[in-house]
């Protein structure tokens, strides 16, 4: 897992990225932010860049392939299964099967966009801070 890498955010709605956006600036982390409109533009993103990415925060709910569809390509792509990249859901709703169905996808989180700034805000502090603090198999050398 890279610490230092960026922020992956799939999210078609424009609102929401600049309200992202916003709170990413206000928290200070080091982290660039990459906005990605559609899961298939963040997909050609992943397998092109060398750089590994901090973590993925997708929505649920996009254009062209829907965030479970960008979840099984992620995973079942070994270069990318291999880099330990954290692929996290934010989306504005939830219901239990999606929720039973994105663990069953072994994603790392699944989060409901709070209705406030300061929701959101603390929402993703505790995000960030729970990433940064955690360890993955690739920060080993005999991993």
């Amino acid at each position: 897992m890279n610490k230092n890498g960026p922020v992956v955010i799939i999210e078609d709605d424009e609102d929401d990225q600049l309200i992202l956006n916003e709170i990413f600036n206000s928290l200070n982390y080091k982290n660039a932010i990459i906005f990605f409109k559609d899961g298939n533009d963040a997909l050609d993103y992943l397998n092109k860049t060398d750089i590994v990415p901090f973590l993925i925060l997708s929505d649920v709910n996009m254009p062209k392939i829907n965030g479970f569809e960008l979840r099984a390509k992620v995973h079942t792509n070994e270069l990318l299964n291999i880099k330990c990249i954290p692929y996290l859901f934010f989306t504005t709703n939830a219901d239990k099967k999606s929720v039973v169905d994105a663990y069953s996808m072994s994603v790392q989180g699944f989060f409901v966009k709070p209705n406030s700034f300061q929701k959101l805000e603390s929402t993703i502090t505790k995000i960030m801070e729970y990433w940064k603090e955690c360890i993955a198999p690739s920060e080993y050398e005999d991993a």
